[in-house]
């Protein structure tokens, strides 16, 4: 089956009936919309009855209306530019209330991720951190801030920690000439996939490390090769994307390392704690005067 939906319908339509070519016209032309229409607001739209558009998503192949929908909004955030995401996500929030909309929405990415996410892939990814010679931390563009959290905190634990920064695409392999079997390479990228971070998973993956994908779902370039793959949603908040669900997925693995790690861990942030209290890092005055 062609990984692309628009594919998949246009390969569908010789066999589609009058009512099904007006849905899938619809959405081929206005995928923006259609995109965040529920079942029967789509059927309105393009003059069918809600058990036409159900009927529809099976006769693509899919479960159901829902996993339509959602293959709906994974194809539009792959082929849309910035700004025409800032234009959709303006018009889905023209009715409503911006602040409510959103936390509502990152609320059931969470509830989602955690309902979808594989279990045994997560302990994967724990054992392959905690067993590492050396981890290595990717993330490019907007998923760059998600890999430098998890190096921060890694960092405090681990002495083999190394964040690779945004560089270009030879710098990029420079940063990974030592990469080794034993070695463990988290990649964190969503839409729209890096060609550069790509790139460097599938090096890892040739050099026989483990690779931990923390990506969107099975279709991601990065999960094919990845030894754990940690599926969490996000999509389009405005111009910018929705990370709150890969972000509690990687405090996730954090909290377990730490559960796995307890005598270590602790010992290390006492250590840091008594570093910082001789230094004055962190201002502990309390009841100054106004």
């Amino acid at each position: 089956m062609p990984s692309d939906l628009i594919d998949i319908i246009e390969n569908a339509l010789p066999e589609m009936s009058k009512g099904q070519k007006r849905i899938a016209a619809y959405i081929t032309e206005h995928c923006e919309k259609a995109a965040y229409m529920t079942a029967s607001r789509l059927g309105e739209v393009a003059g069918v009855s809600e058990s036409t558009v159900v009927r529809f998503a099976i006769e693509l192949g899919f479960d159901g209306y829902p996993e339509l929908h959602r293959a709906m909004q994974e194809s539009l955030r792959k082929r849309l530019t910035a700004v025409q995401r800032m234009e959709v996500a303006n018009d889905r929030f023209a009715e409503g209330s911006v602040l409510d909309s959103v936390l509502t929405a990152d609320a059931e990415r969470i509830r989602s991720t955690l309902e979808s996410i594989d279990r045994s892939a997560f302990d994967s990814a724990v054992e392959a951190i905690l067993s590492a010679g050396a981890i290595y931390i990717i993330g490019m563009r907007s998923s760059f801030s998600l890999a430098e959290f998890l190096d921060y905190n890694l960092s405090l634990i681990f002495p083999n920690v190394h964040l690779v920064r945004n560089a270009s695409g030879s710098e990029m392999f420079e940063h990974l000439m030592r990469v080794k079997k034993g070695d463990t390479v988290i990649a964190i990228s969503f839409p729209r996939y890096s060609r550069r971070l790509i790139n460097a998973a599938d090096f890892a993956a040739s050099r026989g490390a483990n690779v931990v994908a923390i990506t969107d779902g099975p279709s991601s370039p990065i999960a094919k090769d990845a030894a754990a793959a940690l599926f969490a949603k996000s999509d389009m908040a405005s111009f910018a994307d929705s990370l709150v669900a890969p972000l509690s997925i990687i405090n996730a693995l954090l909290a377990a390392i730490g559960v796995k790690k307890r005598e270590q861990v602790a010992q290390a942030l006492q250590d840091l704690e008594n570093v910082w209290d001789a230094y004055g890092v962190y201002d502990k005055t309390k009841g100054l005067d106004k």
